[in-house]
């Protein structure tokens, strides 16, 4: 798999270089925004195989790392993790708004990030996903979830998810009412038993209330997992 890591620090690039070359990772290093927006252009345009991962670090010398996803993001729908000293759950849904798929907080175990990596890559590996028919869709009071196409509205305005915040939300929307353990909904959005998943998880939950503006929509069972009350239709 071709990797693009985003790194400004040589000397933990080249560390981490050697580590992903060794898991069998071929690495592209870009040292700032600008040569990582220029190594992903000339991936489509010249033929070559696509990035299978980008490891995004945020603090980059010439852009805020922020800024170079959601720019990332328009270009190409490579799965991207974000490496961020920044622990909270603010700034993780930022990041997932504007695109990542994942995150790692610094500092970071490298038998983490080989997981996450795989983790992603897994999710868009061709025949990952079954397809729904064309005319499946979910409708949920306000909400309208449509499998074939994977968009979401809420009373038909469309709302933007990332895959797995889309992923989480149609696994929960197919039973509302009833709670999923968190175990459960690892197994079947993340594709592992991973047991580090579960923060994740809980930023992803956190993202989906925000972006739906519906904080009661995913409802937490503690100690359990989670569960879709269904919300009323506007008038």
């Amino acid at each position: 798999m071709r990797l693009l890591l985003v790194e400004d620090d040589n000397h933990v690039a080249a560390a981490l270089s050697a580590v992903l070359a060794r898991h069998g990772f071929a690495v592209t290093h870009a040292r700032s925004g600008e040569e990582a927006l220029h190594a992903v252009l000339p991936a489509a345009a010249e033929g070559k195989p696509p990035f299978g991962v980008i490891l995004l670090d945020l603090g980059l010398p010439d852009q805020d790392g922020y800024q170079v996803c959601g720019k990332i993001r328009k270009l190409t729908s490579t799965p991207v993790i974000m490496v961020t000293a920044r622990a909270d759950v603010r700034s993780r849904i930022h990041g997932l708004n504007l695109g990542a798929d994942d995150y790692v907080v610094k500092p970071y175990d490298t038998g983490e990030l080989l997981a996450r990596i795989h983790a992603v890559s897994r999710r868009t590996a061709p025949g990952d996903d079954a397809v729904p028919a064309a005319d499946s869709a979910l409708r949920l009071g306000s909400v309208t979830i449509e499998l074939a196409t994977r968009r979401v509205s809420v009373d038909g305005a469309d709302v933007q998810l990332t895959r797995k915040e889309f992923d989480l939300l149609a696994l929960l929307a197919q039973r509302p009412g009833v709670v999923f353990r968190r175990e459960q909904i690892i197994s079947e959005v993340w594709r592992t038993s991973w047991e580090g998943t579960g923060r994740t998880l809980e930023v992803h939950v956190a993202s989906l209330r925000s972006k739906l503006r519906m904080p009661a929509l995913i409802e937490t069972v503690r100690g359990v997992g989670y569960r879709l009350v269904v919300p009323a239709a506007s008038a």
